[in-house]
């Protein structure tokens, strides 16, 4: 029954959704051609509070624990599990204030109105999951990044999104670039629940009345742990906070 209701209601989400992010495409272009990154930090927390609020119409609602757990002043590396899309959107707008940049695939880098522009533009790393050449150099650029600039990276350790909520094994050479290269980061594990449901029949019609969950765990200094030790911390503690 849920499935049948959905279809109408999905068909407005998505005109929504597709016309918020033709909106903010030219706001970004021009807020960071004529007023800097400033500017275009702010289109964009603004362009995913608004994709947010489209999501409002399916039901889905938001709750991230521990937030002030979350060291400040310093470079973050957020390492969580990927349930969906709307992932993302909920850690841009929720965790604005660390300015989050993604270690996304290369492909999501065009075609997409506001997104591709935002991932080129506003100091993620794109890259090829199929070409560690090309990975590398981009990887350690965002660490340099966040290292010289206090801000945060987030990454998605299982490579690409789980389907039934059941977490992934990690990789580990992205998170270790990112922990190289940006020495006095701290690592902060983020558990999230039921954003797969979401889009648990697809892309279309959406899955309604879903509370996503994001808990955020006690952060790991880099400095105090050897990498392996690090590793296996991190994915314990994002697996414990996963329900599944």
């Amino acid at each position: 029954m849920q499935k049948i209701i959905s279809y109408p209601i999905s068909v407005i989400y998505y005109l929504c959704f597709g016309l918020t992010l033709v909106i903010f495409h030219p706001i970004q272009w021009i807020c960071l051609k004529f007023f800097g990154y400033q500017a275009h930090k702010k289109s964009v927390d603004y362009l995913n509070f608004f994709l947010l609020k489209c999501t409002n119409l399916i039901g889905t609602r938001y709750h991230f624990e521990n937030i002030d757990s979350i060291p400040k002043g310093v470079p973050i590396i957020f390492v969580s599990n990927h349930q969906s899309m709307y992932d993302i959107i909920a850690m841009i707008w929720f965790l604005r204030r660390f300015h989050c940049k993604f270690v996304s695939k290369k492909e999501l880098g065009k075609g997409i109105p506001s997104v591709s522009f935002n991932l080129r533009h506003g100091g993620s790393a794109l890259i090829d999951r199929k070409d560690p050449k090309q990975a590398i150099p981009e990887i350690k650029k965002l660490s340099e990044y966040i290292e010289k600039n206090k801000r945060s990276a987030v990454i998605f350790p299982e490579g690409t999104r789980s389907k039934t909520g059941k977490p992934k094994e990690f990789a580990q050479s992205g998170l270790k670039i990112l922990c190289k290269y940006a020495p006095s980061a701290y690592v902060v594990p983020v558990s999230i629940n039921n954003s797969w449901k979401m889009v648990k029949y697809g892309f279309f019609p959406l899955g309604l009345g879903n509370r996503l969950t994001f808990v955020i765990h006690k952060p790991l200094k880099v400095s105090e742990y050897n990498f392996p030790e690090l590793i296996e911390k991190t994915e314990s503690e994002v697996v414990k906070g996963i329900k599944f």
